[in-house]
């Protein structure tokens, strides 16, 4: 299965793709916005459908670490770095400005939901720093919701909700030099 996401609205639309050869034009409707767009076959334009992706929680521990975004009903899994600094996170809309963007459907979260921010200590640890954007439906770290003030320190594994969606905080490798 491949899918292709909507010019528009930017909703995924999932086709076989077996079904077609290379260099074939296909049109498409999407069901959300009805918009109408054609996509020509080939490898380099389709994406695959991110359940059949084998996802690695790890793979950015020798930058500055990662939050893991958990499957759901408005998502599949997803592993997003994180850089030096604030790290906006928000629900993905075409045009925003976030740094951090989850690709969900969730109306529970916001276009800027939380910031983690990321920073080294005075020995050069790293550190991470969670603080609501400030959002709508409130920013959750192991189930207490944070006061508009709330600075809160994670650690790795540290379980951060927000909206219906659910994150895991991955932190760097401290033997990437980071110490």
């Amino acid at each position: 299965m491949k899918r292709v996401r909507c010019p528009k609205c930017d909703h995924y639309i999932t086709f076989d793709e077996t079904q077609y050869e290379d260099g074939q034009s296909l049109v498409f409707e999407c069901e959300m916005c009805h918009k109408q767009f054609g996509i020509r076959i080939g490898l380099s334009k389709l994406k695959s459908v991110r359940k059949e992706e084998v996802i690695d929680e790890q793979e950015n521990a020798d930058a500055c670490g990662s939050i893991v975004v958990v499957e759901n009903v408005f998502h599949y899994k997803q592993v997003l770095p994180l850089t030096m600094g604030d790290n906006v996170i928000g629900r993905y809309v075409k045009g925003s400005k976030i740094n951090v963007p989850i690709e969900t459907v969730d109306p529970s979260i916001d276009t800027t939901h939380c910031i983690i921010q990321v920073k080294s200590n005075k020995q050069g640890k790293l550190m991470y720093i969670l603080r609501d954007a400030p959002s709508n439906t409130g920013t959750f770290y192991m189930n207490e919701i944070l006061k508009d003030n709330d600075r809160i320190r994670l650690e790795d594994g540290a379980i951060v909700t927000i909206g219906a969606t659910t994150l895991i905080l991955r932190a760097a490798n401290e033997e990437n030099g980071n110490d």
